[in-house]
């Protein structure tokens, strides 16, 4: 009987350019699907509205998949969008720790992975707000981590406005997310 051995970072930093996505997660090794274009439509628009507001009040640097964020030897991710606060997290490997906003988008591909899987390891890496958008629900929700769960802090559906309250002045009217192509 052979015991399961967790990968590291050394083992995913090794495994082959052949154009496929990869995340560890708890030192177990993932393929990611390509998204399809509702998810890259959808992320291109919120990508648009976050790096104004945070880039453009200075307040950090928003960026988006496929980039590497380090959370630790056996946790590579690379969230649809994310948002890093803190200059010292960048290296030349990624981003090294948890950013402070990580933005999955859901596919049906990818759903349960990022509800579930996602979800409970961000949680465990100390991601402090994490949200989640639904394009086929027409639905996000922002997350904040409190103690060992997950708390709803808002959200909205169709053409809500959402608003996090760790960013009072931050507004997503969710009708632009959607817009037909």
């Amino acid at each position: 009987m052979a015991l399961k051995q967790k990968l590291t970072y050394d083992d995913y930093a090794a495994l082959p350019d052949d154009g496929k996505r990869y995340e560890l997660l708890a030192g177990e090794l993932y393929v990611v699907p390509a998204p399809n274009l509702s998810h890259q439509d959808v992320a291109k628009r919120l990508f648009r509205k976050l790096d104004t507001f945070f880039e453009g009040n200075k307040l950090g640097e928003v960026f988006f998949a496929p980039l590497d964020v380090v959370f630790g030897q056996h946790d590579v991710a690379e969230p649809d969008i994310l948002v890093v606060t803190d200059p010292s997290q960048f290296s030349t490997r990624g981003i090294e720790g948890p950013p402070s906003l990580v933005v999955e988008i859901l596919s049906p591909s990818n759903r349960k992975h990022d509800l579930v899987t996602k979800a409970q390891r961000y949680l465990e890496l100390r991601v402090e707000h994490y949200w989640i958008v639904d394009p086929d629900a027409r639905h996000v929700m922002c997350l904040r981590a409190t103690n060992d769960r997950w708390d709803i802090v808002a959200e909205g559906r169709d053409g809500d406005r959402v608003c996090d309250p760790a960013w009072p002045d931050l507004a997503i009217d969710l009708a632009d997310l959607w817009r037909p192509l």
